[in-house]
């Protein structure tokens, strides 16, 4: 079980960042592509599944019609997948990111600190480049297994913003499985449940906040809603995400 878990971790860095460091791939956007610009029932372009793991059930997405307005849904029902872009963007020195989302009712039995409960209604996912070299021993390794498991490149760090159940915003929470992984708690508990909330965050600021150090670029920006460790069903509405100086 342990060993399923970490290789769950594993999928979920990597998907943060499909795209190895320094590709010129003509794919990396250096702005994230609007949900708004999309057709309701489609998917959004230049956003790609990013799946936790190959036995999960997959979160269901979709662009629908809001008022007049093209956002994503999501529902999980016992399931953990994201969407996710990738960008190739130098956060200093005053990058912000900007989005807004909604959700239809909290994890009840969520618990972000326990690994065995580890969900969330609705998540901003932002991975980073970095200088693997400089990290322990025991994360290189972690970064090359990942690496020969997928295929793919492992961010050097993750950063979530997360619709928590009950700690307080502003909470910088570690990921149980990694310390390359932190989670800020944007938005906590009932209030505001059925209600679209609007975000601005500092991105270099709460970076270093949450990993003591400067950040590198930006690699990629994801949304996840998960319900598999809690096997619960809830459902979660991403407007446009937006990163500004």
């Amino acid at each position: 079980m342990k060993f399923i878990s970490t290789i769950a971790l594993l999928s979920l860095l990597a998907g943060c960042a499909q795209v190895p460091v320094g590709t010129d791939s003509a794919s990396v956007n250096t702005r994230i592509v609007h949900f708004s610009e999309g057709a309701p029932g489609s998917m959004p372009s230049a956003w790609e599944p990013m799946i936790i793991h190959r036995n999960k059930k997959l979160t269901e997405y979709s662009l629908v019609d809001d008022n007049g307005t093209t956002v994503l849904h999501a529902r999980a029902a016992k399931a953990a997948s994201g969407l996710m872009q990738k960008v190739d963007i130098d956060p200093m020195p005053d990058l912000m990111i900007n989005w807004k989302w909604r959700i239809n009712g909290l994890v009840e039995s969520a618990n972000n600190y326990d690994r065995g409960l580890e969900d969330a209604p609705a998540r901003i996912i932002l991975g980073f480049d970095g200088d693997k070299d400089s990290l322990p021993f025991s994360d290189q390794i972690m970064f090359e297994t990942a690496r020969l498991l997928t295929g793919r490149e492992v961010p050097y760090a993750t950063l979530m913003y997360i619709w928590g159940r009950k700690a307080p915003v502003g909470t910088v929470i570690p990921n149980a499985r990694s310390n390359r992984v932190k989670m800020i708690v944007a938005e906590s508990g009932r209030e505001g449940i059925g209600e679209w909330h609007s975000f601005t965050r500092d991105i270099v600021a709460d970076y270093e906040k949450a990993f003591g150090e400067k950040p590198g670029k930006l690699i990629g920006v994801g949304v996840l809603t998960d319900t598999d460790n809690t096997g619960e069903t809830v459902e979660a509405w991403y407007g446009d995400i937006n990163l500004s100086r």
